[in-house]
């Protein structure tokens, strides 16, 4: 294959619909409902996130199982700003997201937080890197 593969997006397993797509919806995603068990947000990367239940898999896949636990793997969403970060990390948590990791300054250069969303996969919120860190 000469070509590398593209990303086509990210399948994440919704316990609760509706809670699930209200949090990406405050995230500021824009969701079409394609049916109760499934909907999609198109990303501006051309990617998209996908939102299915269990049962929606399990009608095509007899061999998929429910994870056993929370996954250590982060999805994350940039913002165009510092401040709105903080302000995201505010309205989730302020919303009763858990609150995964307090907006913080780490080493590459953005500010940085996490939320877990309502099936516990952790979202993480960054700002633009600063001049200073570009280079990392």
């Amino acid at each position: 294959m000469s070509e590398h593969p593209r990303l086509y997006g990210i399948y994440l397993f919704v316990g609760d619909m509706a809670a699930t797509l209200a949090f990406y919806r405050q995230l500021g995603l824009e969701i079409v409902e394609i049916s109760e068990t499934f909907a999609r947000a198109d990303m501006n990367s051309g990617a998209c996130i996908e939102f299915g239940t269990a049962d929606l898999t399990r009608s095509y896949d007899p061999n998929w199982r429910e994870s056993d636990g929370i996954g250590t793997n982060t999805i994350n969403f940039e913002l165009p700003s510092r401040e709105a970060v903080d302000a995201m990390y505010e309205a989730l948590t302020g919303d009763g997201h858990n609150a995964h990791l307090e907006p913080c300054d780490p080493p590459w250069g953005s500010r940085f937080a996490l939320v877990d969303d309502p099936d516990g996969n952790v979202v993480g919120l960054h700002s633009p890197r600063t001049r200073t860190h570009e280079a990392r």
